[in-house]
């Protein structure tokens, strides 16, 4: 399967039991759900889904869970976020083998890589397989910027396909479109930059609180992607405190928890990330009853 790079593709969270290991069932019940309600693509393992705290064993369980529930209906991308680059390749090799049809491959984790060695890594991992790359660009997480100019030299891989773009700057996405065209995909890559990146061209969304509310962000995009900026600036100012949270530290936490009050899936993280506590906990939760309150208004 041929990865259209375009809707809402959710960093899938991973759910976990409360010994910490992997709640299988609700792994593919949360799969099942993106899918009813009408997601085009999911990012399993991406930073919403704790690659960097899961074990390579429980990486590849993830892959084989998702591979088998989504059973070719859209595609099944992995995040790849490896601290050096024989373990990127293997796992490369490995995600391919198990059936996914394309990688967000993140910087080589805990070193800040210059252009020369940023390109080293890309271009290798790029040849481990044949499988379509979504490069992930997110400079103040991780101190390496893929800039046009870096990108124009990447793109003589056929298989970088995308740029999940995390920069905060919206003039990336022109900048990036303008150069490359078709060439390559641009990503929104920060829920609350959404509706502002659509404008400028991007058509697809890699997005963590659409695990909360896979309906209304596929509703967004769409809105926003067939010119109907109206209805989708009324929708997006409904969600955008919710969508603010996705930009936080601890946005896995407030992600599975406003998973947990809108699904019922379990919160648990991986240590050393803990659950929400006290007077923090409240805070988020009454951000996510508020923007399901704002929702239900629009409809009314």
């Amino acid at each position: 399967m041929k990865v259209d790079w375009k809707g809402v593709f959710p960093a899938v969270t991973t759910k976990l039991k409360d010994d910490g290991s992997l709640d299988q069932d609700a792994i593919r019940h949360g799969l099942n759900r993106l899918i009813d309600n009408g997601v085009r693509g999911v990012v399993m393992m991406g930073m919403v889904g704790e690659n960097a705290q899961l074990t390579p064993e429980e990486k590849r369980t993830v892959l084989r869970i998702a591979v088998e529930t989504v059973a070719g209906r859209i595609p099944v991308i992995s995040g790849l976020a490896e601290t050096n680059t024989g373990s990127a390749v293997q796992f490369a090799k490995d995600a391919e083998a198990i059936g996914v049809q394309g990688l967000m491959v993140f910087p080589g984790l805990t070193y800040k890589s210059d252009v020369r060695e940023t390109l080293a890594f890309y271009r290798t991992v790029a040849r481990a397989s044949k499988l379509a790359i979504l490069v992930y660009n997110n400079p103040r997480g991780y101190g390496v910027d893929l800039t046009p100019d870096v990108m124009a030299e990447l793109l003589e891989e056929p298989t970088i396909e995308a740029i999940k773009e995390e920069s905060y700057d919206t003039t990336r996405v022109t900048d990036l479109t303008s150069r490359f065209g078709s060439r390559l995909a641009v990503v929104c890559g920060v829920d609350d930059l959404v509706l502002e990146s659509v404008a400028l061209g991007a058509q697809a969304w890699v997005s963590g609180m659409a695990n909360a509310v896979p309906k209304e962000s596929v509703d967004l995009l769409n809105l926003a992607v067939s010119g109907d900026f109206a209805k989708a600036r009324e929708l997006y100012r409904a969600l955008i405190d919710l969508f603010h949270l996705d930009t936080h530290v601890k946005l896995v936490q407030y992600i599975k928890l406003a998973e947990n009050i809108t699904a019922g899936y379990p919160e648990n993280v991986k240590a050393p990330r803990l659950k929400l506590e006290g007077e923090e906990r409240q805070k988020v939760i009454a951000i996510v009853e508020k923007a399901l309150a704002n929702v239900r208004n629009l409809s009314k």
